[in-house]
């Protein structure tokens, strides 16, 4: 049975599945204590997570989804970015917001399916603030890409 709760306390496990969306730990911890983390939990056992971190008052933005791997393709990311929705329209928001790379096919699609529009690209945000390169589907990560919708 999938289950969504609130969470303050991070595992181990909820800091993996974090860095699965997020490779950088120190970008991550710029957002995550400022932010409403949910746990998704199939028979008890960690297998997603969805932080919702407010930009005003009435904007929301999803800044970190994550589905473990062993769960992805099984529709539950759409389930998690529809309760995102749901619960930031349930806390009086008008607008949310959820950003992703120029890479990250899978995901961008699924963010239009889920009714949200591009509303603006980022050029090189991903090479002038992180590290180390990266790369999904064969291209490098270069440019984020920002969604946003109407509650």
């Amino acid at each position: 049975m999938l289950t969504i709760n609130k969470t303050k306390n991070l595992t181990n496990k909820h800091w993996s599945l974090l860095l699965l969306a997020d490779p950088s730990k120190k970008m991550v911890e710029m957002y995550i204590h400022k932010s409403k983390i949910y746990e998704v939990l199939e028979d008890n056992s960690l297998m997603g997570i969805i932080v919702l971190f407010e930009i005003s008052k009435e904007e929301v933005e999803i800044k970190n989804i994550a589905i473990e791997s062993s769960f992805q393709g099984r529709g539950f990311g759409k389930k998690l970015i529809n309760f995102g929705i749901k619960e930031a329209k349930i806390l009086g928001y008008s607008k949310i917001f959820i950003c992703t790379g120029n890479s990250s096919t899978l995901q961008l699609a699924l963010y239009k399916k889920c009714g949200f529009q591009i509303s603006n690209i980022f050029k090189d945000f991903f090479i002038k603030n992180y590290k180390d390169e990266i790369w999904e589907n064969g291209i490098q990560c270069k440019d984020l890409i920002k969604l946003e919708q109407v509650l």
